[in-house]
């Protein structure tokens, strides 16, 4: 009996050391307490305070300009139905008038109501409404629009309201980080970040039908989608360096890895006299201008590719009138270097008619300046060429070579007939009647049915004069002048000619 106690004692003493074993253990079959799970590593990868500094920057930005950024809801008459008129599909007519909405951003600019958005926002707006941070909602006005420049302001009547802090765009620099903070999609108060990619872009999208429209994009790779534009772009101080106006994108309408946004100067003149008057009074030199190339600014005697060349005149503007002429080149505008024609244009954007600025330009191989008074846009006024007629008494009577073709620059030219000089308004100069795809002669922007008319300046008369030029400067660049067409659109572009 006693040997039969003993052995249960034993069992027992056996069983509860297997039993506190897979207590301790677990063995994978009872899960530990939830005080007890411990996840994750005990240390952070990077302990660097300066890391948390940089974020509280975007935080701190995000939490002191986004209140300064409201949501403006428009509606507008919608776009004719072109089937309207046809009765025999439509026979039952609504004419009940039909509206459209849309949506977009704006920046408090003044404690007392003034905002600024883009002119496609509130563009034929019949109501504006405007939404603020705080869920209030207002109805607007618009006290003026610049559609060159896409700047509108809309006004509310309100006060003591969060005016945004406005920078300084010209201080602005390629790899600055910077945020985009607007209402896309919908979505109010959404904010991004992204550096800024490039300035001065030019991208097309402003242009009327005579040309007309000033772009000096900055462009930033901050999210930007439909809703965003008129909204802010900031950099870390929290300054509003530029308004959100335009993506890049694809057929789906919405972004794909840029946004452009309107330089904060140009805006903050803009919305000044829109204040002011309601409309802009805006200066303009009355220039048709371009970049240069490597090859145009050896044509020309410059050291490097710089300034933008001035390839066409306004007859009677503020250019032609203060003895600019084709083919000169602004170095400068006021002591400042210019070298994209957005550059030029948005300095001269934030001036009034009247005002004077001084050129700084590279003429026959020397600097020389120029003070121009700028006149108002003559919405009437044509670019296009102002030179004196050729000197007919100065002309080569000699056509020895109907054709020529130049294989190493992949250009054929010949002799213009009675017809085409009539049909291009031209008195001489030679066709190109031939270029070849991805010839050098392609590549710097000559097409087939251009006219050259000067080389280096000079008037060519003959395919003969050409050909003496292109002998004459083998291992050099020659710098021609090209009437594009029969408007009489003209422009000058360098051409290396091979040794």
């Amino acid at each position: 009996m006693k040997n039969k106690n003993l052995f249960g004692t034993i069992a027992l003493i056996v069983i509860g050391i297997v039993f506190g074993a897979v207590l301790v253990s677990g063995f994978g079959w009872v899960r530990p307490s939830l005080a007890d799970v411990m996840i994750g590593a005990k240390t952070p990868p990077i302990t660097d305070v300066d890391v948390n500094a940089f974020s509280k920057a975007f935080v701190e930005v995000a939490q002191k300009v986004t209140p300064s950024v409201v949501q403006i809801t428009v509606k507008s008459e919608a776009k004719k139905d072109p089937h309207e008129d046809l009765p025999f599909f439509f026979p039952f007519k609504d004419d009940t008038p039909k509206e459209q909405m849309g949506s977009g951003s704006g920046v408090i600019i003044s404690d007392d109501g003034y905002i600024l958005t883009n002119n496609h926002v509130v563009e034929n707006a019949s109501t504006v409404e405007v939404k603020l941070y705080d869920r209030r909602i207002f109805d607007a006005k618009v006290v003026g629009t610049d559609p060159q420049t896409d700047l509108a302001v809309v006004k509310i009547e309100a006060s003591g309201l969060p005016a945004a802090y406005l920078g300084d765009s010209d201080k602005l620099q390629v790899g600055q980080w910077v945020m985009a903070i607007g209402n896309p999609l919908s979505l109010a108060s959404t904010v991004t970040a992204g550096i800024v990619s490039a300035k001065g872009r030019q991208i097309d999208i402003l242009r009327d039908k005579g040309g007309a429209g000033i772009e000096d994009f900055i462009q930033t790779d901050a999210v930007i989608n439909p809703g965003n534009s008129g909204g802010a772009l900031v950099d870390l101080s929290g300054a509003v360096i530029g308004v959100n106006t335009a993506i890049a994108t694809g057929m789906t309408g919405s972004y794909i890895g840029y946004g452009f946004a309107i330089p904060i100067n140009m805006a903050k003149n803009v919305s000044k006299q829109l204040i002011a008057s309601g409309k802009v009074n805006r200066g303009f030199i009355g220039v048709q201008i371009n970049e240069i190339d490597a090859s145009t600014a050896q044509a020309m005697g410059l050291d490097k590719a710089r300034g933008i060349i001035v390839q066409g005149l306004t007859k009677g503007g503020a250019a032609e009138k203060s003895d600019v002429k084709e083919g000169d080149v602004i170095l400068k505008i006021d002591g400042r270097e210019v070298n994209h024609p957005g550059e030029l244009q948005s300095y001269v954007a934030s001036k009034n008619a009247g005002e004077k600025v001084n050129l700084t330009l590279w003429r026959d191989g020397k600097e020389i300046n120029r003070s121009v008074t700028l006149k108002s846009m003559d919405t009437k006024a044509n670019v296009e060429p102002v030179s004196e007629s050729a000197d007919k008494s100065n002309k080569s009577k000699k056509r020895s070579t109907n054709t020529l073709t130049y294989d190493n620059l992949g250009l054929t030219v010949k002799e213009l007939t009675d017809e085409e000089k009539e049909a291009y308004k031209v008195d001489d100069g030679v066709m190109v009647s031939d270029v070849k795809t991805l010839s050098r002669a392609f590549d710097q922007g000559i097409r087939t049915g251009n006219i050259i008319t000067e080389v280096g300046k000079k008037k060519i008369n003959s395919v003969d004069d050409f050909d003496n030029y292109v002998k004459n400067n083998k291992g050099k660049s020659i710098l021609l002048r090209i009437v594009m067409d029969n408007n009489g659109t003209t422009r000058f572009v360098g051409l290396s000619i091979p040794k």
